[in-house]
């Protein structure tokens, strides 16, 4: 992410500047690879893939606040959260494509009383089993 791309996102109100906070990034981390992998282990059904979506969305997103903790802001919504890990090279970068499209979901469960379907639930545990540890190595490193 840019100096200007930081701007906008501070004067829209998205992103406010903070101390770099490594023991909160670690926090958040741990915290974030405990609740994806405690939701993993509920059995996936049409009754469960609600909770299960949320659950590891809500991991993902607190990795996009780690990396934003990590460098000096903290985001003031998920757009932010999630962009900021767009930014992050790992070896499945083309799925990090797929960010804006699992906040739709989870938006539509949270507010719309949709339900999330079992495929749906599988994809974002794939892109968690495929992404996650790429990222958090990164988060780690830098």
């Amino acid at each position: 992410m840019n100096e200007l791309e930081i701007e906008i996102l501070m004067r829209n109100k998205s992103l406010r500047s903070r101390q770099p906070d490594t023991e909160r990034v670690k926090s958040m981390i741990k915290s974030a690879e405990i609740n994806a992998e405690t939701a993993k282990k509920i059995s996936l059904d049409d009754n469960s893939a609600t909770l299960v979506f949320r659950e590891i969305y809500e991991s993902i997103r607190q990795l996009g606040d780690a990396k934003w903790w990590s460098i000096g802001y903290e985001p003031l919504n998920h757009e932010a959260s999630l962009e900021i890990l767009k930014d992050i090279d790992i070896k499945e970068k083309v799925k990090l494509n797929y960010l804006p499209r699992f906040k739709r979901i989870r938006n539509d469960a949270n507010y719309r009383g949709f339900r999330v379907s079992v495929s749906q639930a599988k994809e974002i545990i794939e892109f968690w089993d495929k992404c996650s540890a790429d990222i958090i190595r990164n988060l780690l490193t830098k």
